[in-house]
C-alpha cells in the first residue's frame, strides 16, 4: 500500500535533523563563565540540529571558545569578530558570515544588557546605551539579513518578561517592549520576502549574565516566584530559539515566544508548590 499524500511533507519526518543544510549566524554565541549563555545554547544546538554555525561576537576569546567545543563535539563553527553595535561593523559581520558560507538561512541575536535603574534614576548616557544595545542592534541585524536571507530564512531576537512589566518603569523594560514591537513590524515588513522574524520572551533563567547579578538567595526568591517553581536555563531558552529558526517553525511569524515556566505565579488556592525531589 503506498503512504497517503499527507506524509510526503517534510516536518512527517522523524529522522531529518531541524537545521540540516541550513546555515546560521548567531550574534553574542561566544561562551565566557561557567553557567553559559543563550547565545552559546543555541549556537550549540542549532549546530546538533545539522546547521553551519558562524558564531558573532565582540570577544575574540569567547568566540574561539565556543566554535571549538562545537567543532569538537563534531558540529560545524566558525567565528567572526565585531562589535553589532557599530552599524557598518554589524553589516561586515553578516556579509563576511554569508560569504563563509554561502549565504545565511538563519540570523539569532541575543545580545542585550539589563539594568535596575528606573527612568528617574537613569542619566542619558545609561538611557542611550540601554536603547542601543537591547533594540537598535536587533534593528541593525534585521535591516542587515533582510538583503541576505532568502526566502525562508529566519530571523529570531531576545526579549525579557520585563516588556510585559507594569513597573517600576526602567530602560531595560522599554527596550524589550519596543524590541517586541520591533520584532512584529518587521515580520510583516519582510513576509511578502517570505522571511520570518520572531521574539522569545525569557523569563527567570541562570546563566552567566544572572550569576552576576544575582546571590544564592536571590536566586532561590525567583525561582520560587515561578509558577513551575524553578528556574529555567540558557538550554530552555535555545531551544525555542532553534525551534524558531528551522522549517518546524516554517509558518510562524510575528510572534512573541514567551518561555518562563510559566511566569511570576502564586501557587493556586489549596495547592502547595512542590518540593526538591517531588517533582
Amino acid at each position: 500500500m503506498s503512504a497517503p499524500e499527507i506524509l510526503a511533507d517534510p516536518l512527517a519526518s522523524p529522522d531529518v535533523r531541524a537545521m540540516r543544510g541550513r546555515r546560521a549566524f548567531v550574534a553574542g554565541g561566544g561562551l565566557s563563565g561557567q553557567q553559559g549563555s543563550v547565545g552559546f545554547a543555541t549556537a550549540w544546538l542549532l549546530a546538533r540540529e545539522g546547521a553551519a554555525v558562524v558564531i558573532a561576537d565582540r570577544d575574540p576569546v569567547a568566540a574561539a571558545h565556543a566554535a571549538e567545543l562545537i567543532s569538537d563535539a563534531g558540529g560545524t563553527a566558525t567565528t567572526v569578530v565585531g562589535d553589532i553595535r557599530d552599524d557598518a561593523e554589524c553589516a561586515r559581520l553578516l556579509d563576511e558570515a554569508a560569504s563563509r558560507l554561502g549565504g545565511l538561512d538563519a540570523v539569532v541575536t541575543t545580545v542585550g544588557r539589563g539594568d535596575i535603574d528606573g527612568i528617574l534614576e537613569v542619566d542619558r548616557a545609561l538611557w542611550d546605551e540601554i536603547i542601543e544595545v537591547n533594540l537598535t542592534t536587533a534593528w541593525q541585524l534585521v535591516r542587515h539579513a533582510a538583503e541576505i536571507l532568502p526566502a525562508g530564512g529566519s530571523i529570531v531576537t531576545t526579549s525579557s518578561g520585563a516588556a510585559a512589566a507594569r513597573g517600576p518603569a526602567m530602560p531595560y523594560s522599554v527596550a524589550k517592549a519596543a524590541l517586541e514591537q520591533l520584532t512584529i513590524g518587521s515580520a510583516a515588513t519582510l513576509a511578502p520576502r517570505g522571511i520570518r522574524v520572531n521574539a522569545v520572551r525569557v523569563g527567570t533563567i541562570w546563566s552567566t549574565f544572572a550569576a552576576r547579578a544575582f546571590s544564592e538567595e536571590v536566586r532561590a526568591e525567583r525561582a520560587a516566584a515561578v509558577a513551575l517553581r524553578r528556574e529555567g536555563n540558557v538550554w530552555d531558552i535555545a531551544a525555542a530559539n532553534v525551534f524558531l529558526s528551522s522549517e518546524r517553525a516554517r509558518w510562524i511569524t510575528g510572534q512573541i515566544l514567551t518561555v518562563d515556566g510559566g511566569g511570576p505565579t502564586p501557587p493556586a488556592p489549596g495547592h502547595r508548590a512542590a518540593p526538591e525531589g517531588e517533582r
